[in-house]
């Protein structure tokens, strides 16, 4: 039961982010969503108050990306390679497959939301998968002990938003995907043995 209702949100939420990018946020409506999802309107408003409900949404997007770059890593390599194979894959989706202006909704959401902030939610694929790298990388004595797997975890995550913001900010006039390819590796040089 549990399983079908995940498919169902992810439904609508895979099928919205798809009609956002093909055809921006605003000119989407939520029957829209409903066909290409084929849900029902009910299902729709059972997991989501409006439209712009699903902007917090993307985080859980981005997790779905997360699912199948897991199946992908090989563990026989080096954690923090792994790391950053983890960040092209999912910015290279995003640089390809969001709306700029749609990630940025995303952090104006997220800094003026009160409560539980998507982003943060460390129950998310995102973050399971960066502390069981964190701790093999520890494990294997290719990261730092001296900061915990949590502050590992947290180094590199705001690593990531600090670049997707300034990415956001300069309005995407540069290829995300480039810029992190040069500038994670020397995030992560801090946390490396």
């Amino acid at each position: 039961m549990k399983k079908s209702a995940n498919q169902t949100k992810s439904k609508i939420v895979s099928a919205a982010w798809q009609l956002f990018y093909e055809q921006g946020f605003e000119s989407t409506t939520v029957d829209e969503i409903i066909r290409l999802s084929g849900t029902s309107k009910g299902s729709f408003y059972h997991y989501f108050e409006s439209k712009d409900s699903l902007i917090g949404s993307l985080a859980y997007l981005f997790d779905e990306k997360y699912v199948e770059l897991e199946r992908q890593l090989d563990y026989s390599k080096n954690t923090v390679d792994n790391m950053i194979h983890l960040t092209r894959e999912l910015f290279m989706m995003i640089e390809n497959t969001i709306d700029i202006e749609l990630l940025s909704r995303l952090y104006a959401q997220q800094l003026s939301k009160r409560g539980e902030k998507e982003l943060l939610d460390q129950s998310r694929l995102y973050y399971r998968l960066l502390r069981k790298l964190a701790q093999l990388g520890q494990e294997r004595g290719e990261i730092t002990r001296s900061k915990s797997v949590a502050e590992i975890v947290r180094l590199y995550a705001i690593a990531e938003r600090a670049l997707l913001y300034d990415w956001c900010l300069h309005g995407g006039e540069y290829s995300l995907t480039e810029y992190a390819g040069d500038t994670m590796p020397l995030f992560l040089n801090g946390i490396k043995a």
